[in-house]
């Protein structure tokens, strides 16, 4: 343990009645260690176990957190035994002094007892990254997923449990700006408190307990090799634990493997979409998040995914695109934007225009007319592997007819104004495909018919 000072167990031995003796013991390292850290909320709950060498009758330990970003008001210890015995009676904070706490223990046995001690800390945080290779024909992907943890807690975490959290969380106060406060809880006024002649408690704020009721709630988790990532579910939660411990100092960040798992079957789709999308093709991977696509079992916690491609025999990698994506919920589907492309183009060009069926009102004023489009589609593929392109046309109005020119190039209709193509381009191919599109204006519009 670096910076988290838990100095002095000071035990009081009542020798008579104006006489005390009192023993100063430095406290051992924890035994064990566990953080879970909050991805939604600058929050980590942290638990840690240590032996405290106890006498029969009054003790007290004294707690500081000078130095990191504790929130004192969060502090909660409980024997893990002889519970019967021992009394942790209050956790006082006292006058005059900052980033200190003093807890009163009354024990009836003698020697060493373990205890926990939970807190909530700010400072720690952590993030998901994934990196997809797909094969050469693309049809399937290894995908792999990182964690990375980063300590700025002001505390150093040694072989410690950790413990990932997914999930919006909701709380009052910034625990950074609660351990920075120099009193705890506030001063009532401007002058310095007197000393309270019989302390009360402090009281875990609702956060906090709410916290710690979550944690103590779940079963220990058995961890077996390879080392990888458990994941439960925790009602609006998720909580990931990282196999083993983890040593992470403060100032630094850890990468962490989360999964790893071949043969993910993915669509490779091209769009093309003038409106959205400008005059470049876009690139879209997408993949389920169950079983038949070899995942299933846990949502996937959002991050960056980078995605390369195998190339040749020798394993080489070349570089196809990143996107970044939200939570991905069990049996959810993702769709990935891996950005433009240079080697599938798309090209409509419009090769007619005219209009007809002119009608007028009494003053002899155009009051309705058609207007006709003819458009040729060019559609080149570069690659030497087929793909999927898919088309959208977008209209001006509601009303209109479209009609291919060939049987190359039938349409769905999205909506009122909208009709998409889709489309395979084989390797190293070049296509197009014309239609007319009829649009209805003015009192033309009355007579059109879907």
């Amino acid at each position: 343990m670096k910076r988290i000072i838990i100095l002095l167990l000071i035990l009081f031995m009542i020798a008579g009645a104006s006489q005390a003796k009192v023993d100063l013991v430095t406290l051992p390292s924890r035994d064990t260690v566990q953080i879970t850290i909050y991805n939604s909320a600058d929050l980590t709950l942290v638990r840690e176990s240590r032996a405290l060498t106890l006498k029969n009758g009054e003790n007290k330990l004294q707690f500081s957190w000078a130095n990191t970003l504790i929130d004192p008001t969060s502090l909660e210890m409980l024997p893990k035994a002889n519970a019967d015995k021992i009394d942790i009676a209050e956790l006082t904070y006292p006058p005059r002094v900052t980033n200190l706490g003093l807890w009163n223990i009354e024990s009836g046995v003698s020697g060493k007892v373990p205890v926990e001690i939970s807190y909530l800390t700010s400072g720690l945080s952590w993030r998901a990254f994934y990196m997809g290779t797909l094969t050469e024909d693309e049809k399937t992907m290894r995908l792999q997923g990182y964690v990375v943890v980063t300590n700025n807690s002001g505390e150093d975490y040694e072989n410690a449990q950790t413990r990932l959290i997914v999930g919006k969380v909701h709380i009052l106060d910034e625990i950074a700006n609660l351990a920075r406060q120099q009193y705890p809880y506030g001063r009532p006024g401007p002058a310095y408190p007197p000393a309270p002649t019989t302390p009360a408690p402090a009281a875990m704020p609702t956060m906090a307990k709410r916290v710690f009721a979550l944690a103590e709630a779940r079963e220990e988790i058995q961890l077996s090799v390879p080392k990888q990532i458990e994941k439960e579910g925790l009602s609006e939660y998720f909580l990931y634990t990282i196999e083993g411990t983890e040593t992470i100092p403060t100032g630094f960040s850890k990468r962490l493997p989360s999964f790893d798992v071949d043969d993910v079957p993915v669509v490779n789709l091209y769009k093309y979409e003038q409106e959205r999308y400008g005059p470049s093709v876009l690139r879209f991977l997408s993949f389920k998040n169950d079983e038949e696509h070899e995942l299933g079992q846990t949502p996937i916690p959002g991050g960056m995914l980078k995605v390369y491609r195998n190339v040749g025999a020798n394993g080489h990698l070349s570089y196809t695109g990143q996107s970044s994506f939200k939570y991905i919920p069990v049996d959810e589907d993702v769709e990935l934007n891996l950005g433009s492309v240079a080697n599938v183009v798309v090209e409509p060009k419009l090769m007619d225009f005219k209009t007809e069926n002119y009608q007028f009102d009494p003053r002899g004023n155009i009051s309705g007319w058609d207007e006709i489009h003819t458009f040729k589609i060019e559609m080149k593929n570069t690659r030497d592997i087929p793909v999927k392109v898919e088309i959208k046309r977008n209209f001006t109005t509601q009303y209109w007819k479209l009609t291919n020119s060939s049987d190359f190039g039938q349409f769905d209709k999205v909506d009122l104004r909208t009709v998409k193509y889709t489309l395979i381009l084989e390797p190293r191919s070049t296509q197009s495909f014309n239609y007319v599109l009829r649009t209805y204006h003015g009192t033309r519009e009355e007579i059109w018919r879907p």
